[in-house]
């Protein structure tokens, strides 16, 4: 059977990381032993349609997020961006130079900015608002003043374990540094539900905790996956879930009591590197997406995941997804973004959206509130992509 081309993402911590305008690699097998969940039919009745078009970055959208009037878009080149979404407006009204590298994950805690770089690093910003006169106003201020306030490892942290023996652990066959340290790309990042906890992944296969009110690093655990790890997601109840080039989806907690976050399952049926999750709205549901050109459903059945089956239709690898209401959306290699909706275990695709000229790399999404209406609900969907364009979605489904 011949498969269409595809790309796969950071195929490994220490090389073989897809560069664009390389040569695809081989598409991945699809899950055949996995059952789909979709139909092959969108349905009719869903309408979308693109907003607007936002340019000014010059090179690869690698991350996004929204914060209240806010849309935060980081760029291969380590440039981020906000842009005023409330009205929409096409021109943005910040730009931060924020380090070597691409910025590949953006989130926001009150008032801070997280960025994590291709440059192994963290960088904490803070926001705060000012008028023409220079004075700090309430959070309705579109004026927005950017400060960098940290790196991670700070320094203090650095300092404190450089001394202690027992803190260092080897990189490479002659390097040395601190557990605080990751030695390769930070690929994603995540909060805790309360906003006290920030979780980093890398490339170097490791997870760190930090502390948001001081940056304190407060555990790592290393050689947690053995290839790169991609993709992170907290639930409310402490667990956490990474997704990683092993082809693997570990999940990970810390029981009152103790010390260090446990594996308490591995998931293992994707067939190639695993790039993206989501937890659903309710978080009964996670969703998985790979280099095997599907979205993986999973169902939270006592403290165990069972895998429910497949939604299928993207021709190249998942790059990236995210959950609104009831709603999933997934992102492609193969420059589409999908709208899915599941209701009783079966899922329809509502939508595909067509317009990027390059691969899907992030995406984000939200409820429309300037368009009510009983018969339908309206969501924005914000995504970026490998041809350095930000696009803004609409979709208008019906209501059940």
């Amino acid at each position: 059977m011949e498969y269409p081309p595809s790309y796969s993402f950071a195929s490994s911590s220490h090389s073989s990381h897809h560069q664009p305008g390389s040569t695809p690699l081989s598409s991945q097998r699809s899950l055949i032993s996995v059952p789909s969940l979709n139909p092959s039919t969108t349905t009719a009745t869903t309408f979308h349609q693109c907003l607007t078009t936002l340019k000014g970055h010059t090179s690869h959208i690698s991350s996004l997020t929204l914060s209240g009037k806010f849309l935060y878009t980081g760029s291969s080149d380590g440039e981020i961006r906000s842009w005023n979404r409330t009205p929409l407006n096409s021109h943005p009204q910040n730009t931060i130079l924020a380090g070597n590298g691409a910025v590949k994950s953006l989130i926001i805690k009150s008032n801070k900015l997280f960025s994590a770089h291709q440059d192994h690093k963290i960088r904490v910003w803070k926001i705060s608002n000012t008028n023409n006169n220079g004075k700090h106003e309430h959070d309705v201020d579109d004026h927005k003043k950017y400060t960098h306030v940290a790196t991670l490892p700070t320094l203090g942290d650095r300092a404190s374990k450089v001394l202690i023996p027992k803190n260092h652990v080897q990189i490479r066959r002659h390097k040395k540094c601190t557990w605080v340290h990751h030695v390769d790309t930070v690929s994603a990042l995540a909060l805790s539900k309360d906003g006290t906890l920030l979780y980093s992944v890398s490339w170097d296969r490791s997870i760190k905790i930090w502390r948001t009110k001081d940056f304190a690093c407060l555990e790592s655990v290393t050689s947690a996956h053995d290839d790169a790890i991609n993709a992170v997601a907290v639930s409310y109840d402490g667990r956490v879930y990474t997704g990683s080039a092993d082809k693997r989806i570990k999940v990970w907690r810390k029981e009152e009591g103790e010390g260090k976050h446990r594996l308490v399952e591995s998931l293992e049926k994707h067939k190639s590197g695993v790039n993206a999750l989501a937890l659903s709205s309710d978080e009964k549901h996670l969703y998985s997406g790979a280099c095997d050109r599907s979205v993986l459903v999973w169902e939270k059945k006592g403290e165990r995941m069972g895998l429910v089956g497949a939604l299928r239709g993207h021709t190249k690898s998942i790059l990236c997804l995210a959950v609104v209401g009831d709603l999933v959306c997934s992102g492609s290699a193969d420059k589409t973004i999908r709208i899915w909706r599941g209701f009783h275990a079966q899922y329809s695709c509502l939508a595909v959206l067509e317009g990027h000229g390059g691969s899907i790399k992030c995406l984000t999404a939200v409820l429309d509130h300037c368009n009510p209406s009983h018969s339908q609900t309206s969501f924005l969907v914000y995504s970026g992509g490998l041809d350095c364009d930000i696009k803004v979605w609409q979709i208008l489904v019906p209501s059940i």
